[in-house]
């Protein structure tokens, strides 16, 4: 009875029926013994009889899935094989993957050390749909992440050039506040020269490198796995300003500038998490040089006969006066200035991609009203009218004049907009098309009507009367007195 009593207790302490735990006391094993390995089929495998040929596929062509290979024994066997039967097929496929497949790709684990590298790297960030003063803002990040602490931090650009890498390499390092052994990249054609240079590395990445006293790597061909920290960090760099996005409410900046806080209140955030492996960094980098290094590319261009320079494979206009002189340029990565005479005499943006145009139609107006001949034909005419209310205009001359006298009256317009004000005339086309014809003379008087000021508002300014000071000066002492 004891014993019937003391099984009871302990199966009710094992969460176990009481007819179970007797079973397990006659047999005399653990329940882990007493379990049969299940080695016997259930059902018939229906691929047996085909199984060496689907064998000898996937040995030849390892890429096979099993699907396709499905679909092709119901071709060659009508009838024979089901829809139903695509499972049992994969799943033979992929234990053969497992037993005797080929070998998968390995990832290996590296050792990092404090100080030691930094990798960086450019992200394209226009899929998140960040918009500037309600316009799409396409751009890049370059990423800089220390491998041991995973300390980043980046900037904005444009492309992927050289201006753009020594820019965001400085502002990474200098943030930092100091320098790590080595910085690897992948194979940027603005850094790595191709597999058949005598040299691994361009001419201005090595000086850059030498400045600060840097190392540089390479990751292999097509092998971005190499680059590993940086590249799942653009991963989680993009996810994280998605989010931080989605809380702000707005995607959308009123400037590049308060996006740039943005984004450098976003890295605060992030490494606010990595500061103690980051301060055993900090404390191994070496020291920054004394100053930067110039990020421009100084280049020297002859301005053609059509007023424009050619700098990167894009086309730039300047003023017609400069016309046969040379000029020097200061590529940056994001604008470049034009200097004559040791005199600045132009910045404009830098263009992105390559065989692209930025006209100004300030810079030619003067010429084109002397050949306005030459307008209707002109390679960039789209770039002479500046509104959608110009072309409007342009378009109605054309209906009531012939093509020289249009072209000629839209001249003396765009002219006008040139030497007054762009918006001034705009917002005339905008009241005259439509209403009245467009003329110059029309368009002048309205942009004159415009410019005439309205009177200035009197305001009248009551005298101070000075005794209240002393008044006041006098309660102020009397208050000190009495406490």
């Amino acid at each position: 009875m004891k014993t019937q009593t003391t099984g009871c207790v302990a199966a009710a302490k094992a969460g176990m029926d009481e007819k179970t735990a007797r079973k397990y006391v006659k047999a005399g094993n653990l329940p882990s013994e007493l379990k049969v390995e299940h080695t016997w089929r259930t059902r018939t495998d229906p691929f047996e009889a085909h199984w060496e040929d689907i064998r000898e596929k996937l040995a030849d062509n390892p890429g096979l899935e099993a699907k396709t290979l499905f679909e092709d024994l119901q071709r060659r066997f009508p009838g024979v094989f089901s829809d139903g039967q695509l499972r049992t097929l994969q799943r033979r496929v992929k234990r053969w993957r497992a037993l005797e497949g080929p070998s998968k790709e390995t990832f290996f684990p590296q050792l990092h050390r404090p100080g030691e590298l930094a990798q960086s790297d450019y992200t394209h960030m226009g899929k998140l749909g960040i918009t500037i003063a309600k316009q799409p803002f396409d751009h890049l990040i370059y990423h800089f992440v220390l491998t041991y602490s995973n300390w980043e931090t980046g900037s904005i650009c444009y492309s992927e050039s050289f201006e753009s890498l020594s820019e965001g390499l400085q502002a990474a390092l200098w943030e930092l506040g100091g320098v790590p052994q080595a910085h690897q990249t992948d194979r940027l054609t603005a850094a790595v020269h191709n597999a058949l240079h005598q040299e691994e590395f361009t001419q201005r990445y090595q000086a850059l490198l030498r400045h600060y006293n840097l190392s540089g790597r390479k990751t292999q061909a097509a092998s971005p796995n190499e680059n590993g920290d940086v590249e799942q960090s653009n991963y989680r760099l993009k996810r994280a300003v998605r989010q931080a996005l989605l809380l702000r409410g707005s995607f959308d900046f009123e400037s590049i500038e308060e996006y740039r806080r943005f984004l450098r209140e976003l890295f605060t955030k992030l490494n606010r998490g990595r500061r103690e492996r980051f301060l055993e960094e900090q404390r191994i980098l070496r020291h920054l040089p004394q100053r930067r290094l110039e990020s421009c590319t100084r280049l020297e261009v002859t301005v053609s006969r059509a007023s424009t320079i050619r700098v990167s494979n894009n086309t730039y206009s300047v003023e017609s006066r400069l016309i046969g002189e040379s000029l020097q340029v200061e590529l940056f990565a994001d604008h470049l200035d034009l200097f004559y005479a040791q005199k600045r005499v132009d910045s404009m943006p830098r263009l992105r991609g390559r065989c692209r145009h930025l006209i100004n139609y300030r810079h030619v107006i003067d010429q084109l009203q002397r050949k306005p001949g030459a307008f209707e034909n002109y390679r960039y005419r789209e770039e002479m009218f500046p509104g959608s209310c110009f072309r409007l205009a342009y378009d109605e001359l054309k209906e009531r004049h012939t093509q020289q006298v249009a072209a000629r009256e839209y001249l003396k317009i765009l002219a006008l907009a040139a030497k007054e004000s762009e918006v001034a005339v705009a917002a005339a086309l905008d009241e005259l098309c439509g209403h009245q014809p467009v003329t110059a003379q029309a368009v002048e008087e309205l942009v004159h009507a415009q410019q005439i000021a309205s009177p200035v508002t009197e305001i009248g300014v009551a005298a101070v009367d000075l005794l209240s000071y002393d008044r006041l000066l006098s309660g102020q002492q009397e208050l000190a007195h009495a406490i």
